[in-house]
Formats: structure tokens, sequence, C-alpha cells
């Protein structure tokens, strides 16, 4: 056969996983929709659609409800997504641990997981992580109907295309192929992602950016990171990595940062930072009703919350320093909202007020007009970054196609 050949099979076979994409997005979004509603807004004949729905009720991912009241002539029936047969298996994984999270299709968790893994090399680190996959699997088999997907999210250099890790910040690794040996070892189609460029993709499927297109989360946690979600998407350069927004130097004066630069954000706005703010006003004698045994951060939240002077000022010191590189994205990408997220957000009513004073000083004024900036509404669910990686990829067709192929 000639390449125009096999490119014209390709192009056939990519159509088609964008109509069935298209119908089954506008299912799970507007649901219950009619076939009429779905080749109106879709734009595909409705010969095309029948075809489509067909398809996707026969492999049980979509399901015909209760007829809508007609407007004249026949009853149209009406379709909705099919959730609770399918599951993915997400992964968080962090420094000395993962959480194992099993969802259904609709982001619901059925059974969540702890294990520490403290290895330290790339081999050891895969072995420990597929035999914990491998328990949780075991461990809830009664629930586990179809397994879809698996999905890890982690920080570092994620190359997410091609499935392959390029750097973590704790142990050394060399072009981590782990997309391929999850599916080696699993059979299963698998994905990996950045942890908070994942989360912001999450928050703006099922938290508090679902009401809009363009969005900036930023995470306060061992660092600063940011993920930028513009026109519905994760924003990510060629090689995968943007929104290192923890490295934009807010005090050229400040602290060695462990990227080598000086007065990094990261070196303010982080928990073992803030902390550490903590215990230096206290060793120097500021009064506090916390004492150096308590310096965490639930507990500087907390007397933030109470109007202790010690932690309000440090809240706010790293509000505004937070603020600083938050206007700048804004100045940058011009977002509809942006969400803050991090255990910090439970002193929301000290640090946000920081975070907006600076934005309202150093945001052009036409974007800063109508711009909430709000608490994260999924930050607690640990690995819901990683199960927005499989919802995506049901969305765009590439797992929907899978899966109406029955190949994994």
């Amino acid at each position: 056969m000639t390449n125009g050949g096999l490119a014209q099979i390709g192009n056939v076979d990519l159509v088609k996983q964008l109509n069935s994409a298209a119908v089954y997005r506008l299912i799970d979004q507007q649901g219950p929709i009619s076939r009429i509603q779905i080749a109106e807004h879709s734009q595909l004949a409705p010969a095309s659609v029948t075809k489509i729905t067909r398809q996707l009720i026969e492999r049980g991912l979509i399901k015909e409800v209760d007829q809508q009241a007609s407007t004249g002539g026949r009853r149209a029936i009406s379709i909705i997504t099919e959730t609770r047969g399918f599951h993915t298996i997400g992964v968080r994984l962090g420094r000395n641990d993962a959480t194992l999270t099993l969802f259904d299709l609709s982001g619901k968790s059925l059974a969540q997981e702890d294990y520490p893994l403290p290895e330290r090399s790339q081999e050891d680190l895969e072995l420990a992580l597929f035999n914990a996959i491998a328990t949780f699997s075991e461990l809830h088999q009664r629930k586990l109907r179809e397994l879809i997907a698996i999905a890890v999210i982690l920080p570092g250099l994620v190359d997410p295309n091609n499935g392959v890790i390029r750097y973590m910040p704790h142990i050394n690794v060399s072009y981590w192929p782990l997309v391929a040996r999850l599916q080696e070892r699993f059979n299963v189609t698998s994905f990996v992602g950045h942890d908070i460029r994942s989360l912001a993709l999450a928050e703006h499927y099922f938290g508090a950016s679902r009401d809009c297109a363009d969005s900036i989360l930023v995470r306060v946690h061992r660092g600063t990171g940011a993920g930028i979600i513009a026109n519905g998407h994760i924003f990510l350069g060629s090689n995968g990595n943007v929104g290192e927004l923890g490295h934009i130097q807010v005090d050229p004066l400040g602290e060695r940062c462990h990227c080598g630069n000086f007065g990094c954000l990261e070196t303010i706005a982080a928990n073992g930072a803030i902390e550490n703010r903590v215990r230096n006003l206290l060793t120097q004698g500021y009064p506090s009703s916390l004492t150096l045994e308590d310096c965490h951060m639930p507990q500087i939240c907390k007397a933030a919350n109470r109007g202790d002077a010690l932690a309000t000022e440090v809240i706010e010191f790293v509000g505004r320093h937070l603020g600083k590189a938050v206007a700048i994205a804004i100045n940058l990408f011009n977002p509809q909202k942006v969400v803050i997220a991090g255990e910090i957000t439970e002193a929301d009513r000290v640090l946000l007020p920081a975070i907006e004073g600076c934005i309202n000083t150093q945001v052009l004024k036409a974007f800063r007009k109508n711009l909430p900036v709000v608490r994260s509404e999924i930050d607690h669910r640990s690995a819901i970054g990683a199960f927005a990686l499989a919802k995506r990829a049901m969305l765009n067709g590439i797992l929907l196609q899978h899966l109406l192929e029955g190949r994994p």
C-alpha cells in the first residue's frame, strides 16, 4: 500500500475518533440529550449520530433514559452517559509515598489507600509502585468491574505525550518510560502527568473553575507551582512543562533556592519556608499563641484565623509575595478565575485579601475586572488530578476509541 493510502486510513481513523468524541462529550456534558439535539450541536449527519450512539450503547458507555416531552410529533428518547461500570486507578506519587484511588467514570472515589514508597532509585521505585498497584487492585477486586485506565501524577518534569519522566526532585531518573512500563505490566491504557498541571485540569472538570475556559491554579505545598487552563485545555510547552511560578524571583536579596537562584517565590511561599519563618520570629521573642512545638501549617492557619498577630503577619507576608507572582501570571494569561490550593488556604480570610491587594495594584485594569480569586474545591482529593487525565482521554476520544475497539 502507498504512503498516501496509509495516510488516508490514518485520517479515517482520526475522523472516527473525533466524531465519536464529539458525540460522547455532548452526552457527558449536556445529557439527558436527544439524538436530534446531538446532531444539531455537533453538526454531524443524523445517520452518523445514530451509528455512533448505537456503538456507544453496545459498549455500555451510554444509555437511553425517559423520553423527553414532545414538541409535536414523535417523542425523542434522551441519552446519558453510563459511569458505574468503568474504573480508573489514579495514583498520586509523592516524594516518599503514593496515594491510590479507585474512581468510576463520574470521578466518584470508591476506595483509597496510602502506600509508603521510600525507594531512592528509578528501578526500585518502579518495582514498589507496580507492587502497590497490584496489591490495591487485588484488595478492591470486588468493586472493580472494568479497569479502563491507570493514571499517575507526580512532581518533576514530565513528557506526557511520550509518557516519559525526565526529572524528579528527590530521585535520579533517566528517561523513565513510565507509561510504556505500566501498559506492559498491567495491559491497560495508562497516562502520566505533572501533579499541579493535572490538578488544574481536575479543578476545571470538577472544581472551582468548571464554569470558565481560562483559569490559573496556584498550589503552595513543598514548593509553589501553577497550572494554566487556556480554552479548556492544560497549557503546556512543546516539552510538556510550563507554569514554574515558584521560580519567579520575588526578592533579589533573598535566600538561595534549590534551583540555584536567589529569592525565588518558593523560598517564601512553601510550607517549610512558612514554618521556618514562624519559628524564627518566635525565637526572636515575638508574642504569639503559637509555640516552637506547634509550628506546623494547620496550627499556623488556625492561629491566623483567630487573629494571632504573628501568624497573621506571616500569612500576609506570603500572600503579598504570592500575589506579586500571580499578578505577573494574570498580566500574561488574562484568566477568568484564579484558584489557590494547598494547606495555606485554611487561612483564606487572611491570605486571599493579601493576594487580591497585589492584583489590584499590579494587574492591568481591564484584566482584574470581575476576576475572582478563590480556594480550590478539590485539593483534598489527592489523586483526582490523575483521574482528570483519564477523563480528558475519554472526552478527546483517545481512551474512548480504545474502549470502542476493544483494545487496551
